[in-house]
């Protein structure tokens, strides 16, 4: 079906006459401080900016400049891109444009979904964003679709079908443009699904390649798998991947396996709970890492894998770190995959260590007792010791801003049967946590090869939003119970906060326009921890979608007689 456009009327709001977006553009995303044309800030998916207005002083000025409903009441966690003087964002139900100035809207192009689009998937009716290449915008849609509208009007350019949401698919991420092609991933294991990454033309939509992320018995390390089980494996890609155009290779990280239920499917299970080392061009892998072999806990690999260089014994290494679910802090070499380090940033108890010669979990009494059937209390629970929340690494400070769970959870298999666009999980869902005592997360400045954290901020009600920082020395996240944040990213001093009106679970930007710098995030609660927790904290929290822009208010001079 057809998107609606609805034009804002006034095409004078927006600076349309300009040049079309550019590859070129999107390779130097990082640094370009007009304009946020990356998700994640950059190809890098380091979520830092060098801009420095927005300051540990110039901070406790900072006020809303205007507030944009997104008319949805759903969990809002898209990161909004700037191209230009005009902000897009995205709803699970619609795409919009609005000007950065003065917060109207220009175009809005609803999604209509059929009658049979399954309005329960794991986890959380949402969307996280698009992707912009030569004036088209790309997205995903919660029926498995991809689509391509015209960035100054909204129209739809083009849509494709990527898998069939009957059998439990579905697409919530943003998409990625690298090297000429729109890559994009999908959820579903929880339902049995065999889940891939595909490579669309831009102009076209014509499907270029697609990489399944459990092999079949004929492919590479198709023997890892046992059976017909590869058939129902999972291994979930729902989070952008990043990207390195030097080595032109894309990094893409890969879900749990299913079921959860670890017994009837004996075997590593490659390519689950790992990242794939792409060509973009072709979706051929490169190299792979996998970081928790045949994982019963539901420790899915798909949250950003951040790219940096830095000094390993003293030499400067190309490198990829990722706050992985399973509790540990890894830092790879990206030219080839090779460990470098990792170590706990959060309590574990499922692994003592990872073995730096093999790369493999040292796995404790409580995942062997997990296998075998008995319940057990694991740390980190099936949420992880981070969940998709994104996390920003600084380069000025060397460190990783995160925000981490504190809880543990409850395990115990149940016997899994396969149904189509049925649960296929395996495990009792009616006792998950074992919250213990004290906050349930931290914000934490985490050193990426020791896992140890200088700094950490607790929260009672854990952070699900993304995190930024600055060259201006400021963190910025947000609560699920509305409050905007921005802290000193040199000792976590809480500098300023504003309500917002609904949970924060979006990722925050910022860019500057005409000498300002702004920083727009959006709001709006009901993402997985309002879905599973039972968190009664958070009853009186409104849901209600909204995007808010805030600047530093410049002191008014006063008038001497």
């Amino acid at each position: 079906m057809k998107g609606i456009a609805l034009a804002a009327g006034l095409a004078v709001l927006a600076p349309f006459g300009a040049s079309a977006q550019t590859a070129d553009q999107l390779v130097k995303g990082a640094a370009d401080t007009s304009n946020v044309l990356n998700y994640g800030m950059g190809y890098n998916l380091q979520r830092f900016s060098p801009l420095t207005q927005i300051n540990q002083e110039t901070v406790k000025n900072l006020t809303p400049v205007w507030s944009y409903s997104l008319a949805d009441d759903r969990s809002e966690e898209s990161q909004p891109l700037v191209y230009q003087g005009v902000i897009y964002v995205t709803s699970n139900s619609a795409t919009m444009a609005v000007d950065v100035k003065t917060g109207k809207q220009i175009w809005k192009t609803k999604v209509e979904y059929p009658p049979e689009t399954p309005r329960i998937v794991c986890c959380g009716i949402i969307n996280r964003g698009v992707a912009i290449l030569d004036g088209r915008l790309f997205r995903t849609t919660l029926d498995a679709n991809v689509i391509a509208l015209d960035a100054k009007t909204g129209k739809e350019l083009w849509r494709e079908k990527a898998a069939d949401i009957k059998e439990g698919y579905s697409m919530t991420m943003a998409p990625l443009v690298a090297d000429g092609v729109v890559l994009t991933g999908v959820s579903g294991a929880e339902f049995g699904t065999r889940d891939f990454i595909d490579g669309w033309d831009p102009e076209s939509g014509k499907h270029l390649w697609r990489t399944y992320t459990v092999p079949s018995p004929d492919e590479p390390n198709g023997d890892t798998w046992k059976g017909d089980t590869w058939k129902f494996g999972g291994g979930s890609t729902w989070i952008t991947g990043s990207y390195d155009p030097e080595l032109h290779t894309v990094y893409w990280g890969v879900g749990n396996p299913g079921p959860f239920n670890a017994a009837g499917r004996p075997g590593d299970n490659l390519y689950t709970c790992s990242v794939l080392a792409l060509d973009a061009k072709t979706g051929k892998i490169k190299w792979h890492y996998q970081f928790s072999p045949n994982n019963p806990f539901d420790y899915d690999a798909v949250a950003e894998m951040v790219l940096a260089d830095i000094k390993i014994d003293g030499k400067p290494t190309k490198v990829l770190m990722d706050a992985n679910r399973n509790g540990f802090f890894y830092v790879l070499d990206r030219t080839n995959g090779k460990l470098l380090a990792a170590n706990p940033y959060v309590k574990v108890n499922w692994a003592s260590s990872i073995d730096m010669k093999t790369g493999r979990p040292v796995e404790t009494d409580v995942t062997k007792d997990a296998r075998e059937g008995k319940k057990v209390v694991v740390y980190p629970s099936i949420l992880g010791g981070k969940n998709w929340e994104p996390m920003s690494y600084d380069p000025q400070t060397g460190l990783a801003y995160a925000n981490t769970l504190a809880f543990g959870g409850h395990y115990k298999t149940e016997p899994a049967t396969y149904k189509a666009g049925e649960w296929y999980v395996g495990m009792d869902l009616t006792d998950l946590w074992d919250w213990g005592t004290g906050p349930r997360g931290h914000l934490k400045a985490i050193d990426p090869l020791t896992g140890k954290a200088k700094w950490e901020v607790p929260s009672d009600i854990p952070r699900f939003s993304g995190v930024l920082s600055t060259a201006g020395g400021v963190v910025f996240s947000g609560q699920l119970t509305g409050e905007f944040e921005a802290f000193d990213a040199n000792d976590g001093k809480k500098l300023w906060q504003f309500q917002t009106g609904s949970g924060i679970e979006g990722q925050p930007v910022t860019w500057e326009q005409d000498g300002i710098q702004y920083v727009a995030v959006t709001s709006g609660y009901g993402g997985v921890y309002s879905l599973f927790s039972g968190d009664e904290r958070l009853a009186q929290v409104p849901t209600g979608g909204s995007l808010w822009v805030f600047a530093v208010k410049k002191p008014q001079k006063v008038a001497r007689e």
